[in-house]
């Protein structure tokens, strides 16, 4: 594999910085560019962070003293480049504006942003799940006028803590979901030094979280027609969404039911289905895919988010607690890290599988 030159759009914020940190020792990535805006423009990226390094690990070496760039001037960042990750915070109107500017100036672009997540000619990948969306490209180019340039996107952090756990099971009928979700506070960009009002506090409202984690896996599971991604509608989401005093690590409490339940998988099924599960991640055993996608504990009291956020780099799935209900016909719990795989670990095997894939060249 070719090493690809990258850029950061967004580096000052806490997904950004998780980016470089995720790139910093790469096999197949260099960031050569770092972009912010107007503000930080200009600085070194150390200067620009200091007194804002949101993470437990320390800001790269390497980058330091790269100058950090005016996002808004396209032309010059995408000139240093590949192509670029974008986690800006900005409104989505401006975000759809921006990162469309850049695909047209031939410089892909993977987004962390939602704002493209429903255009109908823009992939939202999970590459264990829908790899086969990025085949939609070709047609998202012809809307552009582009040769090589594109927008793809990953989901939102949420839908990972539960979403995995579902797929393996669709194909045998699983038609009705709840999902309670229960998020860290890094899914928010803060930490509790920055936001002291969630020690020791539950919010049990994040403006709109729940319509994502309902019509986000719709579009996941949807197909590619007539040059866009028509969303299913042979499944049917409900969700509660908190906010709790956790740093990192989104849980969730999930609730599933089969079209024909007298003929529903055993509980020895579903798990042997989940530890032997693989997508097309591992298949092309790509660099920050985990080894296996979903962990099921078989404790009853596991997994517990603190052992288990972080198992495989961060990038694995975690599952516990399958039981059959009184109301659906199983319901579990699952978690993963949500600035890892639900953010910019997400991004980072996304662009990794279309690299795999052609796409980059």
């Amino acid at each position: 594999m070719k090493n690809y030159k990258v850029g950061i759009i967004g580096a000052t914020g806490m997904v950004g910085q998780r980016f470089a940190c995720l790139l910093e020792n790469h096999p197949w990535f260099t960031v050569t560019c770092l972009a912010a805006s107007a503000r930080s423009a200009g600085k070194t990226y150390g200067e620009a962070m200091d007194g804002r390094w949101l993470l437990p690990v320390p800001m790269p070496e390497s980058l330091k003293d790269m100058v950090i760039l005016d996002a808004s001037h396209i032309e010059e960042v995408a000139s240093q480049v590949d192509f670029v990750f974008c986690a800006v915070n900005m409104k989505k109107d401006e975000i759809r504006s921006l990162e469309e500017a850049y695909a047209k100036a031939e410089c892909p672009v993977v987004s962390n942003n939602s704002a493209h997540r429903f255009t109908p000619d823009v992939p939202m990948v999970v590459p264990e799940i829908n790899a086969e969306h990025i085949n939609i490209i070709p047609s998202q180019r012809k809307r552009l006028g582009t040769k090589r340039g594109f927008v793809a996107v990953k989901s939102n952090c949420s839908l990972q803590s539960y979403v995995p756990a579902i797929h393996p099971l669709k194909e045998l009928g699983v038609n009705k979901v709840l999902a309670c979700t229960y998020q860290a506070i890094s899914g928010a960009g803060k930490t509790f030094e920055t936001w002291p009002d969630m020690v020791d506090n539950l919010i049990p409202y994040i403006g709109g979280e729940e319509e994502k984690s309902e019509k986000e896996p719709l579009k996941i599971w949807g197909e590619i027609k007539d040059g866009e991604i028509v969303l299913t509608d042979d499944i049917s989401i409900t969700s509660q969404c908190l906010r709790v005093p956790v740093s990192d690590g989104h849980t969730a409490a999930v609730f599933m039911s089969f079209k024909d339940s007298a003929s529903k998988p055993s509980v020895d099924e579903i798990i042997k289905i989940w530890e032997s599960y693989k997508g097309r991640a591992q298949e092309l055993e790509l660099p920050s895919a985990p080894k296996q996608f979903l962990h099921y504990f078989t404790e009853p009291d596991h997994p517990w988010l603190t052992e288990s956020r972080t198992l495989e780099n961060g990038m694995a799935i975690s599952v516990g607690r399958l039981r059959e209900d009184t109301q659906y016909d199983y319901k579990f719990v699952c978690m993963s890290h949500n600035t890892l795989r639900g953010a910019a670990g997400g991004a980072v095997l996304l662009a990794e599988l279309l690299c795999a894939e052609g796409y980059m060249d």
